[in-house]
């Protein structure tokens, strides 16, 4: 069994990473830090852990080191530890913004300051398989993917790399998230009697992972509207763009089955009859599975593309996880296999 410590563990994607792991056939985690919690066992902060870890929170200053460490950190924390942690560690997934985008002058655009450790921007290798397989088999040291960035850049990646969309034209994403992903941290918009039966748009324009949809697919006209909804877990994105002249349905079609057959974790939902006949967040809780959708307006060339995960896990814990499996040489499947549940 590889060794694999948590660095920051009380959040949610640390909670999925303790989830995911405990039944991994090749790692084990052993030590997770919270200085919080420092001293109380792990299920006491996640309930759904009770006699799956017997873990205790220690403190990150007493750390051993291990071949693998996750650092699940709030956003800014990393990128000034990455040095220290380099020197402890073999392989880094981090599960925060820090690392997420290659240049210094676009960190500093959408989060607004400078990057503290600019120099290993370029050494981090962006954490989605799907698009980057190839680079992770051989990495060190990987980012995290944003939960609405991943929604998005799957959702519409198979027509890009088939070369049928129109990237001349804007493209926008509409994005539907549940209450999770702001965090364990408690604020007024998550209190119960304001997050209820809410339909919130919070972001028309301008939201953070839109620099990552920019930076993985390779457009410049695109935009993002987030809207919170009444779910805990799951985003449900939403794409608007125009296809090339001369496209066809029988040709999206093509470009998602082929996306789905050479990627384990992603799945066609274009179903005539049924409850589910489109992608559905829902169905999705706990699972890494990512599943797409798509329809075409023949007269106009309009395509909308639909992508359903559940952010904690595929946006997440989960990529983090179906990642380290690529760096350390495993079938990408392990530990990941659950399929979500039904009905919930």
């Amino acid at each position: 069994m590889i060794q694999a410590t948590i660095i920051g563990g009380t959040g949610y994607t640390g909670g999925e990473l303790l989830r995911i792991l405990a039944f991994h056939p090749q790692v084990e985690v052993t030590q997770v830090t919270s200085r919080r919690s420092m001293g109380e066992y792990v299920y006491q902060t996640h309930p759904n852990l009770r006699k799956v870890s017997q873990l205790k929170f220690i403190s990150p200053d007493v750390l051993e080191p291990t071949p693998v460490c996750f650092l699940a950190l709030p956003h800014g924390e990393a990128q000034h530890k990455i040095e220290e942690l380099a020197q402890k560690f073999e392989y880094i997934i981090d599960l925060s913004a820090d690392f997420r985008l290659k240049a210094p002058a676009a960190y500093q655009k959408w989060y607004g300051e400078p990057h503290a450790a600019p120099e290993w921007l370029p050494k981090f290798t962006y954490g989605l398989p799907e698009l980057h397989r190839e680079e992770l088999k051989s990495a060190r040291y990987v980012s995290g993917v944003g939960c609405n960035a991943t929604a998005c850049n799957l959702s519409m990646y198979p027509l890009l790399q088939a070369g049928l969309i129109d990237t001349s034209l804007p493209v926008i994403f509409e994005i539907k998230v549940g209450s999770s992903e702001g965090g364990a941290s408690e604020n007024p918009g998550s209190h119960h009697p304001e997050r209820s039966s809410v339909i919130r748009t919070y972001a028309p324009y301008g939201h953070r992972h839109t620099a990552e949809v920019i930076q993985e697919l390779g457009l410049s006209k695109v935009s993002l509207t987030m809207t919170s909804v009444d779910l805990v877990r799951g985003a449900l994105a939403t794409g608007h763009a125009t296809v090339k002249a001369g496209v066809e349905a029988k040709d999206l079609w093509k470009a998602y089955r082929e996306a789905a057959a050479s990627n384990p974790f992603l799945r066609v939902v274009k179903e005539r009859r049924g409850v589910y006949r489109v992608p559905e967040p829902k169905i999705l809780a706990g699972s890494n599975y990512a599943d797409l959708g798509f329809d075409l307006d023949p007269e106009s060339g309009h395509v909308i593309t639909i992508c359903a995960i559940d952010n904690l896990m595929k946006g997440a814990s989960g990529t983090a996880v179906q990642c380290m499996n690529l760096m350390l040489g495993f079938d990408e499947t392990l530990g990941l296999s659950f399929p979500g549940l039904h009905p919930v």
